[in-house]
């Protein structure tokens, strides 16, 4: 059989083509071919998609890590919420006709960048970002062997030790961003009412879940920070007690910074960093109500009842008028208006907090305080 041979015009000689290069860009291209024909001749079904998500979301090991909370700001309530990792990868896996694939674009000593793309087969629609994968670590305290390549303080005062990353450490850094990037990608793709709509199913697996058994949601719950490397005291330590009971939206938020550390969205110190951070700001605040109150006293028709609101109110949050004047109302017994009563001061608003004041004069006549 005769050989085909390509002619080399800057040469004398005659150059055999590559044969392994061609048989390696004829499988892609074969492979990529396939894939969008099987796309084209077994397109999706949403409503296929919605149920099976659904049915995911129903079952309780999946609730569980299908969201996640990113402990920042002081706000707790502002911190970003969504859905996780986990639930991402679920949702790509049942809308089908769907790749993702990543790609090495650069790679030196320092840094390795990754290129994933995530692409919808029968729409022909990608997306795709660069990860950048830095080959260094931070450690606050160096073992022999380790290479020190620069240190630095961070805001606590603390040495820290910037490090030649080990094959494994940048084999887990690498995994965690591309994953995060999968997400981000991948939720594009998915249409957002479904995705609201399993969040919803998702927080009532949970509470259904929690309420057959408290004790073993907080057991396991706790179980699985173990795995993490944070105990049972750190726990307590951010809710503020002693954790014999956990209210339902505890276990929420509890397993929502679960999937986050767990998925490399953040870390305990960085929830304990906020929790601190958020205390400093409630003590300012605090600070600012006991001095308004000793500027401006409230001026009661009973002035001795007032003066015991007003020393009790030192140490009570911030709190709208609302809130107090609907805590004064159900009080039914002494012991609980005079709990109620503890609030008034932390009311900044001079004329709302004399309001309060009148309301707590007719509830002591009907309570009998």
């Amino acid at each position: 059989m005769n050989a085909i041979v390509q002619r080399n015009e800057f040469a004398n000689e005659l150059a055999l083509p590559d044969t392994a290069a061609t048989a390696v860009a004829a499988q892609a291209k074969a492979l990529i071919e396939a894939r969008y024909i099987m796309a084209i001749r077994r397109p999706r079904d949403m409503d296929v998609v919605r149920e099976r998500m659904l049915k995911e979301c129903a079952r309780p090991s999946f609730a569980a890590v299908a969201r996640y909370t990113k402990p920042i700001g002081k706000d707790k309530s502002k911190w970003p919420t969504g859905p996780s990792i986990r639930f991402a990868e679920a949702a790509v896996r049942n809308m089908t006709n769907i790749t993702v694939e990543t790609m090495t674009v650069y790679d030196d000593r320092e840094k390795r960048i990754v290129r994933v793309t995530v692409t919808d087969l029968e729409a022909n629609v990608p997306y795709s970002q660069d990860v950048t994968i830095s080959k260094t670590i931070e450690r606050r305290q160096k073992k022999d062997g380790d290479t020190v390549l620069a240190t630095r303080t961070n805001s606590y005062g603390d040495i820290l030790y910037i490090l030649e990353a080990t094959d494994d450490d940048i084999i887990n850094k690498q995994q965690a961003l591309i994953s995060k990037a999968v997400r981000t990608l991948g939720l594009r793709l998915i249409p957002g009412d479904i995705v609201d709509e399993c969040m919803d199913q998702v927080l009532l697996t949970q509470r259904n879940a929690d309420a057959e058994d408290p004790d073993a949601a907080k057991r396991k719950l706790f179980d699985a920070f173990a795995t993490l490397g944070v105990r049972a005291e750190q726990i307590k330590e951010y809710l503020g007690h002693d954790a014999a009971s956990l209210a339902p939206k505890e276990l929420v938020d509890l397993r929502a910074l679960y999937s986050a550390i767990r998925d490399g969205e953040a870390t305990w110190r960085d929830v304990m960093d906020e929790r601190a951070a958020k205390a400093e700001a409630r003590s300012s605040s605090l600070d600012a109500v006991r001095a308004a109150a000793a500027a401006k006293k409230v001026a009661p028709a009973k002035g001795a009842a007032i003066d015991v609101i007003e020393s009790r109110a030192a140490d009570a949050p911030a709190l709208t008028f609302a809130e107090v004047a609907d805590r004064l109302q159900q009080a039914a017994t002494p012991d609980a208006l005079a709990e109620a009563a503890d609030l008034i001061g932390a009311v900044h608003d001079e004329q709302q907090r004399e309001e309060l004041a009148a309301i707590y004069r007719e509830r002591s006549e009907k309570v009998g305080a």
